[in-house]
């Protein structure tokens, strides 16, 4: 008997240990009810209103906790939700609150038991993507720190849209508000639901007094701070504001530039290029072809602009002009050039391969002019180098250009005046065949007319004294620049010698008076260059200082045309009697006199090529 009555007892011990063991564990951990600073003071008295709804923030806690650990709103089975409430309830009681409150507060323990029909179907937040989709009005309303009316109340607004979009899917849903609470504490939020803040705002949870206080001294500190930091971002503020109206009157004055220019160009290339002979180039080709401007590549340089050799695309060797005189007059004479250079072709006369008007924010406006490449540079370099010249060389050179001034004067209607004839607009290919250069400050006649007055335009010493004076242009004040050319090829001086200068008033000598001087004594072969002096043929180098000092004679009636001069210079025709001169320009008494001051005050230098770089101008 004994025997079986232990037997019994211990079955019976057996079925109440497998009982409890089978009861499951509670998957929230609710510690956090005994620590987090909510206010206790509402459930101390059992019929107080509130407890009931505070109880169920403190519980959503957990349940948003769980949330984000597990992705299911709410808990598996009936079970499970009856123990989390029993922890819920030793909790409570451990802060010394009645745990009766719960069984009160929650009468029925499926509460919290996942549900299809609890809110449109949805269990986890695979169900809340598909019904609501993957962003909603939480996802920014409801992220950070929730402090402050404004932050929180936009946060409960997202909220109610949501609701409002659940309870349209499903009107029989009751608990699609505490899912969008749950989803916001734990799913949105990063500080999750265990931050005062975050419970006090979405969840709804009071917090105590001490809470309290301690939120309004971090708001207090905050509010000092964001203070501190409006007042420097104030200043910031005012002076970024400065700065970017500065910047942005710089920028517009910038934009207008670059449109006007664009303008340009756009007016520059439907106007003149269909009607000539030049080809539109890319900036990106002459890039390629002078290997982006290299410093190895530049040929020339001066006030003009810089001048690169460059190699086209085709093989062609050109010589590509960077015009950086970007005023107004610099259009004129870039336009002036391409529209008359690219309507003449003749052997003497260089002609224009191609052009290009560019411009872009970081180096603004851009011309281009590319010639064919001249191998043996301009005159002037010619005349300088050591190996020199020789006569025929230099016979051969003064007829190619008489020839190409012929042209324009006679071989084109209207005739077209250079203006700016001299050593160094005039190159020299492989073979020495001169070519006359550099068309920007050329004129057109005008029909019926002996002569044009126009701005005065050229360079010192080679300009007509009725030109420089008056600004009266014929075809004969080209015809005085060339006698100068001449005259510098035969002597191989400079236009304007003031080697003998000394003191304070400082000569200028002429070199048509120097020459005209040196012809009076009887002793021309002194004009003569030492290098052709003792090897030239005596009577034909004399008729070509004649034709030089007779075609830069002062007065303009005295001159020949060029036609005329290259008659002369061929033999075709004799050489008159060479008429008197006036007093030498470079004379004392015209050095003081108004007319000599005029001359060399109206005259304009325009600085072209280096000696080192004639390929083209």
């Amino acid at each position: 008997m004994s025997k079986t009555c232990c037997s019994l007892v211990f079955l019976i011990f057996s079925i109440i240990s497998h009982i409890n063991s089978a009861t499951p564990s509670c998957p929230m951990d609710l510690s956090y009810v005994e620590t987090f600073p909510w206010d206790t003071s509402l459930c101390l008295d059992l019929n107080g209103k509130h407890c009931c709804q505070t109880l169920l923030s403190l519980f959503g806690i957990g349940l948003a906790q769980h949330l984000k650990k597990t992705s299911m709103f709410q808990l598996p089975n009936s079970n499970i939700s009856s123990s989390c409430l029993s922890n819920f309830q030793t909790s409570l009681a451990a802060l010394s609150l009645d745990p009766s409150i719960v069984p009160l507060c929650f009468e029925n323990s499926t509460q919290f038991v996942a549900s299809p029909s609890s809110c449109a179907g949805i269990e986890t937040i695979q169900d809340w993507t598909q019904k609501v989709g993957p962003m909603t009005p939480l996802d920014t309303s409801c992220k950070g720190d929730l402090e402050g009316l404004t932050r929180c109340s936009s946060c409960l607004e997202s909220g109610m849209k949501v609701n409002s979009q659940l309870t349209g899917l499903d009107a029989n849903a009751t608990k699609c508000f505490y899912f969008t609470v749950l989803y916001a504490a734990g799913i949105v939020n990063e500080l999750g639901p265990t931050e005062p803040r975050t419970a006090s705002c979405i969840l709804g949870l009071p917090l105590s007094g001490s809470a309290d206080k301690q939120s309004n001294d971090q708001l207090s500190k905050k509010t000092l701070l964001k203070w501190v930091f409006g007042v420097l971002g104030a200043l910031i503020g005012i002076l970024l504001a400065v700065g970017i109206i500065v910047l942005y009157r710089k920028w517009d004055k910038k934009e207008k530039q670059i449109a006007l220019h664009e303008e340009y160009a756009t007016s520059f290339r439907t106007s003149f290029l269909p009607n000539s002979g030049a080809k539109w180039l890319a900036v990106s080709e002459l890039e390629r072809a002078t290997n982006g401007f290299s410093q190895k590549n530049m040929i020339g340089q001066g006030g003009y602009g810089v001048v690169y050799k460059g190699t086209l695309s085709d093989g062609t060797l050109v010589a590509v002009k960077h015009v950086l005189d970007l005023d107004s007059k610099g259009d004129e004479e870039f336009s002036n050039e391409v529209e008359i250079i690219s309507k003449i072709r003749h052997r003497n006369l260089l002609s224009l391969r191609g052009c290009c008007v560019t411009s872009d924010d970081l180096k603004g406006k851009r011309r281009f002019l590319v010639y064919d490449l001249m191998s043996n540079g301009n005159l002037s370099d010619q005349l300088c180098s050591r190996q020199g010249l020789n006569w025929p060389q230099r016979k051969s050179i003064i007829l190619d250009v008489a020839k190409g001034l012929a042209y324009l004067h006679n071989g084109l209607k209207p005739a077209i005046y250079h203006r700016d004839i001299k050593p160094t607009n005039i190159l020299l290919d492989s073979e020495l065949k001169a070519k006359v250069a550099d068309f920007g400050l050329a004129k057109q006649s005008s029909e019926g007319q002996s002569h044009l007055t126009t701005r005065v335009a050229g360079t010192h010493g080679y300009l007509a004294p009725e030109y420089a004076l008056y600004g009266q242009l014929t075809e004969k004040s080209d015809v005085y620049s060339f006698g100068i050319v001449i005259l510098e090829i035969m002597s191989g001086r400079k236009v304007l010698d003031t080697s003998n200068n000394s003191g304070s008033n400082p000569s200028f000598v002429l070199i048509t008076d120097w020459a005209w001087m040196v012809l009076k004594s009887g002793k021309v072969e002194e004009i003569f260059d030492e290098a052709i002096r003792e090897n030239g043929p005596k009577g034909i180098m004399e008729r070509f200082v004649l034709v030089g000092i007779l075609c830069a004679h002062v007065l303009v009636a005295f001159r020949p045309t060029i036609s005329e001069a290259l008659k002369m210079l061929e033999g075709d025709i004799d050489i008159p009697k060479l008429p008197d001169r006036p007093m030498p320009l470079g004379n004392e008494s015209h050095r003081s006199s108004f007319g000599f001051s005029r001359l060399l005050a109206s005259e304009r230098s325009r600085p072209r090529f280096s000696s080192s770089s004639m390929n083209t101008t």
